[in-house]
């Protein structure tokens, strides 16, 4: 009993797991990567609060508390937690139905948006339904991803050209704005946001590790200064209080709850795809494996306890996760370092953001935004598959011109509804052996191939038997009837049929009876043992018939083709499996 312990330890407490593991060693790789780490948050963490339609001080704020408890209970050994661009956006877009951006009334209800999230997260985590991940289309996160982009860079279109726009203008009616205005565009203001624009693009080109956003900003604000931008109609964000995340309070009420669970559900479902995707993509490079539900529970804990500590919606975040990789970190202590790092800058530093002018940080964010445009993938997408292509445009046009909540859920269904039509519809093909192969394989060939038996047909299924492929599975059946009536003994090759439901076992029951009525048969070979005994125990062997299920299909075919027509055999010139020479010789004796 007391040996049980130390799992059940570890399963409480993850990070159980890893700190043995710190050494001296692995402690100063880390302590760099934190540093690192800390630095490169610091810009990200104002520019994505901005985004959120929050105070400055609430993106660093969740920059240090998230992280730390994500690190904590999560799975991955290098994921950075935190606010990231995707979760910002649906944030503002969330919350600003139900308050005016900057208010109190604004902040309170993205804390409570935040503890729904992360309660969401934690029962997903608990349930056990980390998987449920592998069923969501990447190209659902590409495509609302790149519109989350360009809306981004649209809600700065007003700070980058000094033109007003009225607060929660939709997507089209702000370009109409600013193309109405651009007229009035304040030349002091666009100086200052793509003068930083221009320079963090310089400096990243010169040297992707130099924290290129932070000395953009500096060098934004030292323009601002040097054209007298606040004369000028420059604005500034403003000090940012230097303390440490304070105690906060989520609205528990009812009526709040209940109005923001549709919101927060669409906000946790994304933040989960975002931190097992980014998990996953590190431990590629890193080998080592993620644990899907623990990373649930970690997401989960972060943002429950995060709306306690001033901190809004987190997630992985892709660049931070990689620097932090890329850095040397080894353990999850770099991202808790980094959490300590970055408070004590914020202690430091935080009056001096009372010279940092909004455009400035406006050119920050369109490259943010237009880092979140993936080109690459996209250009993939859109020639390789037109399944994925759907998804992506669809949840594309639907990040644009509908409710962000509602484009990610609108992304996710159809991206189900395509899973669920491909498992309907399994992959069945015929096969025979190949002769040249050495030991003998078996290769597809289309249906009206001459080199197929005219007695027997060999079906490869890939997918699953169950309720919604059985009609697929006796098409196929009745279009091997329809085509050849002679053709009367069908071999069903099993070995990658990984799930057979009652329905399923129903069908090849009944079409086992219709195949005998026929005057031949139908057989299985490579069922799995549970699936067998699934089928004794429902009767459905018996129907089948215990001497029509073999183990592979050199088996069948040895068996099955002792039940053929000898005669047809005799006379036929294809020699399609190696049985068919012993009946040559046979007719020739």
């Amino acid at each position: 009993m007391l040996g049980l312990w130390p799992n059940a330890l570890r399963k409480l407490f993850p990070f159980l797991e890893w700190t043995p593991r710190i050494t001296r060693a692995t402690f100063l790789a880390d302590l760099f990567a934190a540093m690192t780490g800390a630095i490169i948050v610091l810009p990200q963490g104002v520019a994505f609060a901005i985004i959120a339609g929050l105070p400055p001080e609430y993106g660093l704020y969740t920059a240090i508390v998230t992280p730390i408890v994500a690190a904590l209970f999560g799975s991955s050994w290098h994921l950075v937690s935190g606010p990231t661009t995707a979760i910002s956006i649906v944030v503002f877009s969330a919350v600003s139905n139900h308050a005016e951006p900057g208010t109190p009334e604004f902040v309170s209800i993205a804390l409570t948006l935040t503890f729904l999230a992360g309660v969401y997260q934690l029962a997903f985590g608990l349930a056990r339904l980390g998987k449920l991940v592998n069923f969501v289309s990447h190209s659902v996160v590409v495509g609302f991803t790149a519109g989350a982009g360009i809306l981004i860079a649209t809600s700065q279109m007003k700070n980058v050209f000094g033109i007003y726009v009225p607060p929660g203008e939709s997507f089209l009616h702000t370009w109409y704005d600013i193309g109405r205005d651009i007229g009035l565009t304040n030349p002091y203001v666009m100086a200052v946001s793509l003068g930083t624009l221009a320079l963090a693009i310089a400096i990243k080109r010169i040297n992707k590790k130099l924290p290129y956003m932070l000395i953009a900003m500096i060098g934004g604000a030292l323009l601002s200064l040097l054209l007298d931008g606040p004369a000028h109609g420059v604005k500034l964000v403003g000090e940012i209080p230097g303390h440490l995340p304070p105690l906060s309070s989520p609205d528990f009420s009812l009526q709040t709850l209940r109005d923001l669970a549709p919101e927060a559900l669409a906000i946790a479902i994304l933040g989960l795809i975002e931190a097992v995707s980014i998990g996953r993509s590190v431990s590629l490079k890193s080998h080592q494996r993620i644990d899907s539900n623990q990373e649930f529970i970690g997401q989960g804990l972060s943002n429950v306890v995060g709306s306690f500590f001033s901190s809004y919606a987190g997630s992985g975040s892709f660049t931070r996760s990689g620097i932090n990789y890329e850095a040397g970190a080894k353990t999850p202590l770099a991202a808790i370092m980094a959490a300590g790092f970055l408070a004590v800058i914020l202690l430091l530093v935080a009056p001096l953001t009372a010279y940092l002018p909004i455009p400035a940080m406006a050119g920050i964010i369109l490259l943010v935004a237009y880092n979140l445009i993936d080109v690459h993938h996209i250009k993939t997408i859109l020639r390789v598959s037109r399944a994925a292509s759907s998804v992506l445009i669809v949840t594309f046009v639907a990040t644009l011109l509908l409710d962000l909540e509602f484009a990610i859920y609108c992304g996710v269904m159809l991206s189900l509804m395509l899973y669920l039509n491909r498992s309907a519809t399994p992959r069945m093909y015929s096969i025979i052996p190949c002769p040249e192969s050495h030991p003998p394989r078996f290769i597809p060939v289309p249906m009206n191939s001459p080199r197929r038996c005219p007695q027997l047909e060999v079906v490869q299924i890939n997918g699953s038997i169950f309720y919604g492929s059985a009609d697929a599975l006796v098409a196929r059946l009745n279009g091997i009837y329809a085509q050849d009536p002679a053709r009367q003994h069908v071999l069903l090759a099993l070995e990658s049929v990984f799930s057979l439901d009652i329905t399923g076992a129903e069908v090849l029951a009944e079409e086992a009876k219709k195949w005998r009525e026929r005057g031949g048969g139908l057989y299985v070979s490579g069922l799995r043992i549970q699936d067998k005994m699934f089928l004794k125990r429902g009767g459905f062997l018996d129907v089948i018939g215990r001497r029509n299920v073999f183990l592979s299909k050199s088996d069948a075919i040895q068996a099955i083709f002792r039940r053929l027509d000898q005669d047809i055999c005799a006379s036929c010139t294809r020699r399609i499996f190696n049985e068919c020479n012993g009946a040559v010789s046979d007719a020739a004796d």
